[in-house]
């Protein structure tokens, strides 16, 4: 049902699914398998692990607007950002990337569109690229609105503002 029927080997269930009528704005951090049928304003990043390896498939009627930076990525709706994936991209026929697109291992089907650079990377560089995403990058965690729509911010286990409004 979320794929292309092709078994890689290894199981690569969808844990979260983003629905049609789903619009999600902001970063999204996740592991195991992310099936995007909505859209999503904000970069995407896996963390992946040998015993759950992260994976992401972008249905047709999908759409991500950031950067994306994930192991495994099918393709058959559109980007607008630049794509780092470090083992596969598979791009189905109606796929379009708006943005830099780096890789290990390509699959691309005819009519897919890449508007952008294409960049073959070692597994060294994906990893090495990876692993700087893992010590740079911080999850910001919201409680949800406060009575005026506003975001009430959440605290940190550090004690430090978590408030996009304090940056």
């Amino acid at each position: 049902m979320f794929g292309s029927g092709k078994s890689s080997g290894r199981s690569a269930g969808v844990e979260t699914l983003i629905g049609r009528q789903t619009e999600l704005k902001g970063d999204i951090r996740f592991s195991g398998g992310l099936h995007v049928d909505g859209r999503i304003q904000g970069d995407v990043a896996a963390t992946s692990t040998a015993e759950q390896p992260a994976h992401l498939s972008v249905s047709i009627s999908g759409s991500i607007e950031g950067s994306v930076r994930v192991p495994s990525l099918v393709l058959n709706g559109s980007i607008v950002g630049d794509v780092y994936t470090s083992e596969k991209l598979t791009l189905g026929a109606k796929s379009r990337v708006t943005g830099d697109v780096h890789y290990k291992l390509i699959e691309m089907a005819g009519g897919a569109q890449v508007n952008g650079k294409m960049v073959h990377e070692s597994a060294e560089v994906a990893a090495a690229e990876a692993a700087e995403l893992e010590t740079t990058r911080s999850v910001t965690t919201f409680e949800g609105q406060g009575e005026n729509g506003s975001v009430s911010e959440m605290p940190s286990q550090d004690g430090l503002s978590q408030n996009p409004s304090n940056y």
